[in-house]
């Protein structure tokens, strides 16, 4: 009774079984489909990026790396630019605007309503020149003081002109004992100046710029007086001297930016020919055996020259310039980079797949491109991110012995060998901006190099 109950729920269960099976239709077969299956989604440059994007410093500064390079690109596109060899003269007396200290703006005075000021002429129809020096006295002329303040005493001329002059030690103005008991007569034993009030509204001696719609300029063209607070300018314009300017008057902000574009395209040039020459020789060295003494004999002769002495005796001999520093640097560079590919292929030549392509009949030009450099990318990279900052310290060096770029083209080498014989003067500004550049290019280098070595180590893959 119990083995025919038995039967009878096999039979049920296999009669929905049945059931079951016939809402269900067989897929139809794809090879590539079927490919999927033994797909792995694991990338190694996916994952050489996201490791290297958790190490926040490396990513931050290459950030920063790229919009430096972007900047130095656009720099000399943007407004209120000065060409970065240009000697920027006064438009009135023709002096140097020269060691200017850096600032915002050129903005030298802010004075107010109803102020009077001297006008020099100067054919510009938007600005005029200006100054409030009414006149300059010959050394012991005589005038007369009729109010004393100390710094500053109002004097009176022969012809009845009032105006304000400087009592310092470098006037050295004849006084009596009680100076305020005026008026007294007085003269300086040197030149000085007249003002219309009292405190110089010049720099360096020289006329400053306002816009003449902020004036209200008397008929005959030699005063005015302001119709509204007016902003007295270094030159007619709103371009600032952000770097200040050197002892030649050109603008450091322009020459700094400058620079940094020939050294990191010296950097980048001497890179890219050390990768593709060190890479091209370091392959035949380490997979094709018969090259190997050769090479060997001749990297040793190249190696045992100080890479210091073949620099200098390179730019001694060749003509100064950004191709002698680039063809100088690139002799000694690109053995160190082949030495290192050879190692590389030296390790991995005999490798099981290797094997397999040279019994299948592959090429030597074949295995190399397929099987020996992709597995070299990111080391050559590597080396290729440590040779710019390398490259960029040897110009460096080099201009500072005095056989780099001539003076006439800007790089960080020139900027930082004038600014190092200012660095104990108050013009050591020179000195200071351009070490900062190429102190975050170097810094920013190297560890965004490390970093990614790191990143592209697959043992860091997870």
């Amino acid at each position: 009774m119990a083995e025919n109950k038995m039967e009878k729920q096999l039979y049920e269960s296999l009669n929905q079984s049945q059931q079951s099976l016939d809402d269900f239709a067989f897929a139809p077969y794809s090879e590539k489909e079927a490919e999927r299956t033994g797909f792995s989604y694991y990338s190694y440059w996916g994952s050489t990026i996201r490791v290297f994007l958790k190490n926040r410093l490396a990513t931050g500064l290459l950030i920063l790396l790229v919009l430096l390079v972007l900047f130095t690109i656009i720099q000399p596109h943007l407004p209120n630019q000065f060409r970065a060899t240009e000697v920027i003269n006064h438009p009135i007396t023709g002096l140097q605007m020269y060691n200017i200290g850096p600032s915002f703006s050129n903005v030298m005075y802010t004075v107010p309503e109803n102020t009077q000021l001297v006008v020099t002429p100067y054919e510009n129809d938007t600005w005029a020149a200006v100054s409030n020096i009414l006149t300059s006295l010959k050394a012991r002329t005589t005038f007369t003081i009729i109010e004393y303040e100390k710094n500053w005493v109002k004097v009176e001329l022969d012809d009845g002109q009032h105006g304000y002059v400087l009592n310092n030690f470098t006037t050295k103005l004849r006084l009596p004992e009680d100076p305020n008991q005026v008026p007294y007569e007085s003269r300086s034993n040197f030149p000085v100046k007249m003002y219309t009030f009292p405190e110089d509204y010049t720099n360096q001696g020289t006329e400053l710029f306002v816009l003449k719609d902020q004036l209200n300029i008397t008929p005959d063209g030699l005063s005015a007086t302001t119709k509204t607070e007016a902003k007295l300018r270094l030159l007619p314009g709103d371009a600032p001297f952000l770097f200040g300017t050197n002892n030649a008057g050109q603008d450091m902000w322009s020459m700094v930016w400058s620079g940094t574009r020939t050294s990191l395209y010296i950097g980048f040039m001497v890179a890219m020919l050390e990768a593709i020459i060190g890479i091209f020789i370091g392959v035949l060295w380490g997979y094709v055996r018969r090259l190997d003494r050769l090479l060997t004999e001749i990297y040793n002769v190249i190696n045992n020259i100080p890479t210091t002495i073949v620099l200098i005796m390179f730019t001694y001999i060749m003509r100064p310039g950004i191709q002698t520093l680039i063809f100088s640097m690139t002799i000694t560079g690109w053995v160190s980079m082949a030495r290192f590919v050879r190692n590389q292929i030296v390790i991995i030549r005999d490798r099981d797949y290797n094997l397999a392509s040279r019994c299948l009949g592959s090429s030597t030009f074949r295995i190399i491109t397929r099987n020996l450099l992709p597995y070299l990318v990111s080391v050559i990279m590597l080396r290729m991110a440590l040779a710019i900052p390398g490259a960029i310290g040897s110009e460096v060096f080099i201009t500072y012995i005095g056989l780099g770029l001539p003076v006439s083209i800007p790089s960080l080498g020139n900027l930082i060998n004038v600014g190092r014989k200012l660095v104990t003067t108050s013009y050591a500004y020179q000195l200071i901006f351009p070490t900062i550049i190429l102190s975050i290019v170097t810094i920013s280098f190297y560890i965004i190099g490390n970093a990614f070595a790191d990143a592209a180590d697959p043992r860091n893959h997870v």
